[in-house]
């Protein structure tokens, strides 16, 4: 490998980026439960906005709702891998698919528990 292909440029950056973007394209066109989450982000967005929860609760739900989108991204793309390496059924594919989506369960369930840490207080208020 020489030199030129280690070089830091900044058209390759940008090539990255675009190969990212259709990425996360391919996320949203393809995937169901990505529908979901892009619901449930506008949904916390609306809810943080009329809420007016503090920076730091904003940090908090920034954090939560990414780690749901990484997950997601994280077990589509591992999904796709099981599908070529082995596009036969096989048990062990299976459980290691199983693991990853119940991965994106464990971090969905986590933001879910966040945002009612964060909302139920403003929420209660309301209606009492």
């Amino acid at each position: 490998m020489d030199d030129t292909t280690l070089s830091f440029t900044f058209n390759g950056r940008l090539r990255s980026m675009r190969h990212a973007v259709v990425g996360i394209g391919e996320l949203l066109v393809t995937q169901h439960n990505a529908w979901i989450h892009a619901t449930a982000t506008a949904l916390v967005v609306c809810l943080g906005l009329l809420t007016g929860v503090s920076a730091m609760q904003w940090c908090v739900l920034v954090l939560t709702m990414t780690a749901v989108w990484v997950a997601e991204a994280l077990n589509t793309a591992f999904e796709l891998l099981c599908d070529v390496a082995s596009p036969e059924f096989h048990p062990v594919v299976k459980k290691a698919k199983d693991v990853a989506a119940g991965a994106v369960l464990l971090s969905a369930i986590g933001s879910v528990v966040i945002g009612l840490i964060i909302f139920l207080p403003p929420i209660e208020a309301w209606l009492v």
